[in-house]
């Protein structure tokens, strides 16, 4: 439940109408935190109605106009609360690297060609961040905030930075697996003829039952 706090945290920066806030996240908090409009929008009124945060009076109302959010006493509280509780590290999941040890079994084509698109990728990302660095926190904005505000931005250049060069790294040293010989040998050997009877999905025989059993019983 981390968008709400994303939204929180971006409206204590600045008050903002819906539309600002989600050209804001397309800018800055969506490159750590992504969020569709609709999901931005949709938790704007849950934050509305529980009391976080209030549009704030039109100094002309009229018809259509935006609404321009700013957070209330409890919208600061809950984010301080939320900000002060530990959280444990996310747990590694990459769609690449599965695809990776996938190769070793199935073979590597197309995948040579894809991990240099991810590293074209990765090079443009990595030059965006260099370039907001640039422009958005040079030497003389030292001040606390902006000191937090880097180093967000420096994990990202970090990021950007490993994968650029473990994705060069790779390509340097990347090896042709064959499809069918890239498979051990008693699955190649099935692909060819078919799956035995006792290696069948749902088969089981006396003799598999058997020998189970006397595994199950051995100690080596």
């Amino acid at each position: 439940m981390s968008l709400p706090h994303a939204i929180l945290t971006a409206l204590l920066e600045k008050p903002s109408s819906g539309l600002e806030l989600t050209r804001r996240f397309d800018r800055s908090i969506g490159y750590f935190w992504s969020a569709t409009h609709q999901q931005i929008y949709r938790e704007l009124g849950r934050l509305e109605s529980g009391g976080h945060i209030r549009a704030l009076p039109a100094e002309q109302p009229s018809r259509g106009q935006r609404k321009t959010y700013e957070v209330l006493p409890t919208g600061r509280a809950e984010l301080a609360r939320w900000t002060a509780t530990a959280q444990d590290p996310k747990p590694q999941r990459d769609v690449l690297l599965l695809r990776l040890r996938a190769a070793a079994v199935v073979g590597t084509a197309g995948l040579e060609a894809d991990l240099r698109r991810h590293l074209d990728l990765h090079r443009r990302q990595l030059a965006e961040y260099e370039e907001i660095e640039r422009r958005d926190f040079p030497p003389e904005r030292a001040g606390a905030q902006d000191r937090l505000r880097h180093l967000v931005l420096r994990a990202g250049i970090d990021l950007e930075t490993f994968w650029t060069g473990w994705l060069a790294e790779a390509l340097k040293e990347f090896p042709e697996v064959p499809g069918e010989s890239g498979a051990p040998e008693g699955l190649a050997e099935e692909r060819r003829s078919g799956p035995s009877p006792e290696r069948s999905l749902g088969a089981e025989t006396d003799v598999g039952a058997d020998e189970a059993g006397k595994s199950a019983g051995s100690p080596g």
